[in-house]
């Protein structure tokens, strides 16, 4: 495993630095958070990047300010998409959330061929200007997002056609061999050296694989994520899609999940993990009844509510996510209330409580609804969530890519339970592969060496968190260890840990802070990175509902801290450093 490198310490410096498709961005104090969540350009003007979801990535920021320029029409805004039936989803979001007489536009364009690269379709969804947030919304909550490298290499085969455009125009008159010609292979201007310079620190890692192989790098992906991949050492040419016969030897092994019955065909990628989420909800709305609630079940990651929210008939919140709420839960089914589906995470995010999944399964399959477990946070290395739900989702953007340089996310199918037929015959139907394939190349390489990272991860963060429960200026320290413990051991791989998320809970928000921008780690949103990444959670992720968020236990002052691969001892110090920095 590569060394872990050195946070920038810079407000707004891409993490890791000098990544031009990094997903998270560095906040060195608890008042740049703030400045953040209320748009203040002390911040927002330096930033270099930002999570993915919520901060569109400048290559996608230029290549639609570009495209509406020469599209759109006066005081309209845009918002690019991989596919038209996504840019139709978002149209259909944007009538009932802005407005129903308002012209929203869609229009298909094509960049290319170029290259190796075949023709690039982009749907640009276009809309008044202050529209805008509404269209935003759309983007964060489903997932369905364009990839930053497809809006480079759409910008760069433009910026070509358009330097061989103007070098016909300047070509003299006359015999053109005696034209003098500019040297191609030199940058010509400080952006294109930037870039150049950029794209060296990718592709000097060995990050970078051929194009022509992308198809093969999904294949692996889906073998990997279904734990079932015969060999990490395989040349990535090898990976062709199974035929019938391999499927079923597939479906005979037991694999990393501890499950028979999986396949490749069982695993879904998708551009990122809440993608994933949104799809699942569109499943469960597909096959069973969709004037049906869902549940959310526990304190999720924000957009997971959202989502079951805005898509569909709603759902009841039970946002404590404890064993009396399974016992509303049943009440609520015996007197013939129908549920659709009910999503949880395990753990959660950000208190990592993990939810009696034999018991809910058990009413599921009693009371006809569907399961869906988001297995990010635990991660199928320690987890085996699979055996209690119809779907598991996850963010492949986290700790199976560890780099913090490409999103992703999956699904992955139980073949076991009652409505696998039916889901796998709408996602057959349905099913639309828009992971970008620079983005399958990067996600297939990162993740090579998942479990041993997951190993060292989850050793390091269990003795971290060993020592901060027993520090007098920590309150709490939230993890699998310590919260829910029965229920977490019940789902708990044999050779499994207890992850790499905590979060913390200091005595006071003063305290909270003087820790927080004390602690030399990389700081920002996002998490599974190989490197160490702290959040003030709830600032970041609830900041416009900080009370609300404190009636299930998400404190305004929580810590979250995503461990990485340091020596631990240099860890710990780094720990230690940060409390010592805290006045009595």
């Amino acid at each position: 495993m590569s060394a872990v490198p050195e946070p920038p310490t810079q407000v707004g410096a891409a993490i890791p630095a000098h990544t031009p498709h990094a997903v998270s961005v560095m906040f060195p104090t608890w008042q740049d958070n703030i400045y953040y969540e209320e748009g203040n350009p002390i911040v927002t003007s330096k930033m270099e990047c930002g999570y993915p979801r919520f901060f569109i990535h400048p290559f996608i920021q230029k290549l639609c300010d570009r495209l509406t320029a020469k599209y759109g029409k006066p005081n309209e805004s845009g918002m690019l998409f991989p596919s038209r039936k996504i840019a139709e989803r978002c149209r259909e979001f944007m009538k009932r959330y802005y407005s129903e007489s308002q012209t929203i536009r869609i229009i298909e364009l094509k960049v290319g061929p170029a290259e190796k690269y075949p023709e690039i379709p982009i749907f640009m969804v276009l809309f008044p200007a202050d529209a805008f947030k509404v269209a935003k919304q759309y983007w964060q909550h489903s997932g369905d997002i364009m990839s930053s490298r497809m809006a480079e290499r759409c910008l760069h085969i433009l910026d070509e056609k358009e330097k061989k455009q103007q070098e016909q125009e300047k070509r003299p008159a006359g015999n053109s061999r005696y034209a003098k010609k500019k040297p191609s292979s030199e940058p010509t201007s400080v952006e294109e050296r930037s870039v150049e310079a950029a794209t060296y620190v990718e592709e000097r890692y060995g990050r970078n694989l051929p194009i022509e192989f992308a198809d093969q790098a999904k294949v692996a992906l889906r073998r990997r994520i279904a734990g079932i991949i015969a060999s990490e050492n395989a040349p990535i040419q090898d990976y062709q899609k199974a035929t019938a016969s391999e499927l079923e030897s597939q479906r005979a092994l037991e694999g990393d999940r501890g499950m028979k019955g999986l396949s490749e065909e069982d695993v879904y990628l998708y551009p990122c993990g809440m993608a994933s989420i949104y799809h699942a909800h569109r499943v469960a709305m597909a096959v069973l009844d969709s004037s049906r609630k869902s549940i959310c079940f526990g304190f999720p990651y924000t957009d997971t509510l959202k989502i079951l929210q805005k898509w569909g008939a709603g759902c009841y919140f039970y946002g404590l996510g404890e064993d009396k709420d399974i016992d509303d839960i049943e009440a609520k089914l015996k007197s013939g209330e129908q549920i659709l589906a009910l999503f949880a995470e395990a753990p959660s995010n950000p208190l990592l409580k993990t939810p009696d999944l034999k018991r809910l399964r058990k009413l599921a399959d009693e009371y006809d609804f569907m399961i869906v477990v988001d297995e990010t946070i635990g991660n199928f290395s320690n987890v085996n969530a699979i055996q209690h739900a119809d779907m598991v989702v996850s963010s492949l953007t986290k700790v199976f890519s560890g780099d913090s340089n490409v999103m992703g996310g999956s699904m992955v199918l139980n073949p076991n339970q009652k409505y696998y037929k039916a889901i796998k015959a709408y996602q057959d139907k349905e099913f639309e592969d828009l992971m970008w394939c620079e983005d399958a190349l990067f996600m297939e390489r990162n993740s090579r060496n998942f479990k041993p990272r997951s190993k060292t991860i989850n050793d390091n963060a269990e003795a971290l968190c060993d020592y901060l429960s027993a520090h007098p200026k920590v309150d709490a320290v939230y993890y699998p260890k310590y919260v829910c413990r029965n229920h977490y051991d019940a789902v708990k791989n044999p050779t499994g840990g207890y992850g790499g998320l905590f979060s913390m809970l200091l005595k006071n928000e003063r305290a909270a802070q003087q820790f927080y921008d004390n602690l030399h780690t990389a700081k920002g949103p996002s998490l599974g990175t190989n490197f160490t990444l702290a959040s003030p959670y709830t600032i970041l992720a609830h900041y416009t509902e900080l009370d609300w968020a404190e009636k299930f236990g998400v404190s305004r002052y929580l810590v979250r801290v995503s461990v990485g691969l340091e020596e631990r001892d240099h860890l710990l110090k780094i720990f230690k450093d940060a409390l010592d920095a805290i006045s009595e």
